[in-house]
This record gives structure tokens, sequence and C-alpha cells, in this order.
């Protein structure tokens, strides 16, 4: 299977949108994408939202049809998340796993807090810098358990199986081992870069530990039951989901022949000087 994007409109913009699509057929990176590329060897698809080192808060889309990625926004204005010295915007390829949701409704007994409503986040940390839309396949190492304003945010980290470390990073001590220090700066990261914003620094289950890959596997398979749930519309509350999709036949939402807006890339619009800035963040190291 082949996903190309169909971008609408310029990056930076709220007219900004990227369409997956399946040999040139519009689908939803939300529902439509197989969470396994190939489950006997644990390979998973992964959808990217935002490249490392972009500071644009792009993600999937929970209210529109087909979930395109967009830019996300607050009080009508673009998000950018600021750049925390030394980190320069988001430090990893930044998306979330198809066929997986946070269920908002069940609060998970070991972090106490229930699911954020999305789908699963992932931090992908090869070396090779991805682009909004992109669907890469991947292999699980671990997880950390932030607890985002009251909610479980699970961050999975996973590699590009075609990483040049893939085949040495099996769980999550081998990144430790070759990777030295990115676990370390990854727990920094999410503490502290909604402190630019006003926001307090965030807090993680489990003492900021990043558990091992069996129990992110874990993980994956309950956001994926609860997935499944959620499209075949047995959960409590959908808490708005758009379930569109072009190719889940079994399902009420399937929709084959939905239309989406034409192709009409243009170049990224400029981008106001203060999202450069640097923040230095006391005790932050």
């Amino acid at each position: 299977m082949t996903y190309t994007t169909r971008q609408v409109g310029a990056a930076n913009t709220l007219d900004y949108k990227v369409y997956l699509e399946k040999d040139g057929k519009p689908i939803s990176p939300f529902h439509d994408i197989p969470l396994y590329a190939d489950e006997s060897k644990k390979i998973l698809n992964m959808v990217v939202e935002v490249p490392r080192w972009t500071n644009a808060k792009l993600e999937i889309t929970k209210e529109e049809p087909l979930n395109p990625i967009i830019q996300d926004t607050k009080k009508g204005k673009l998000r950018f998340v600021r750049n925390c010295f030394p980190h320069k915007g988001y430090i990893h390829n930044y998306g979330a796993f198809p066929q997986t949701w946070e269920d908002p409704n069940v609060v998970n007994p070991e972090t106490n807090a229930a699911g954020d409503n999305d789908p699963l986040d992932v931090c992908e940390i090869g070396e090779t810098v991805a682009y909004p839309g992109e669907v890469k396949q991947v292999k699980v190492l671990g997880v950390m358990a932030l607890l985002d304003e009251g909610e479980t945010d699970w961050k999975i980290i996973a590699i590009d199986v075609n990483d040049p470390l893939a085949s040495k990073l099996e769980d999550i001590e081998d990144v430790e081992k070759h990777l030295p220090g990115l676990l370390r700066a990854t727990n920094e990261w999410f503490r502290i870069y909604k402190i630019p914003d006003g926001k307090p620094e965030n807090v993680f289950a489990f003492n900021g530990e990043c558990k091992n890959r069996k129990y992110a596997e874990e993980v994956i398979a309950e956001c994926n039951e609860s997935w499944k749930k959620l499209i075949a519309g047995n959960v409590a509350d959908s808490k708005g989901v758009v379930l569109t999709n072009t190719t889940l036949t079994g399902t009420s939402s399937y929709e084959p022949s939905i239309q989406v807006p034409a192709a009409n890339p243009l170049p990224p619009a400029p981008i106001d000087k203060s999202v450069d800035k640097w923040f230095y963040i006391s005790g932050s190291a």
C-alpha cells in the first residue's frame, strides 16, 4: 500500500490541511490506516504530524471528516510550541498510531486519570526528519505516562525500522545505551514546554520513569481495543470524534465516495519572528 498526502492551502495558516490517501483514494489517518504494518514482526504504522525541530502544533483533527492534519488553534490564533533552551521546537518526529484512542470515559488504574480523547502519541527517535502526513513503519521501544492537565497522555517511544540504529534497539535500555541523554531530554521537554505560555510544569506518572517495550505494547493494545469500541459505536460518549472512513465496510460511518478538497499546495506562509525566540527555563537542567 502506498500512502501519499494531499495538501490544501499554505502551512502556517488557518486554511492549511493535509489529507492522507492510499493508492490515490482519500482515507482517514485516524481510522483507515491499519495499526500494524506487519503484526507478526511487531512493526506498526505511525502517522507523522510534526517533523522534528519544527514549532507548528500540527495534529490529526477529530472534528472534521477524514480527520486531516491541521494546525491547532487557541482563541482563533495558530499555536506554536516555544523553544525551551536548548530544545528547538519538537525534539522528535511526533505523531500518532492509527486505530488507537485514549478513551476519556475510562480512568486508568495506574495513572488515576482518564484518557485524553486522542489517538496514541508517538515520539519517533530516528535520525531522518519526517514530513507532515508521512506514514512510517516503526518498532516500539517504551512509553512514558505524561499527566497533561489531569488526563493520561501516553508517549510511546519508537524508531523507524529503516533507521541505521533500528537493529540495535529492542527495548528501552538500548535507547540509553546507544542514544545517551535522549530519554532524559525527552522527559525534560515534556515537563517544561508549556511553561513559556504561562502554564505549570507538566508531571509524569511513575516518577517520570520510561516503561519498557512490553508495557508499551500493553498500552497500545488497550488503546486499539478502545478504538474498536469507538468505531463500532460501543462507547458511552464518543466526545465528538468524527468516525467517517472510506475502507471499513462493516461500520455505520463508512463513506467510500466522500469528497475532499482538491489538492492546492501553496508555499508556507511566513512565521512571526517571536516563534524563534529562546526561552530559558529555570531549573530545567
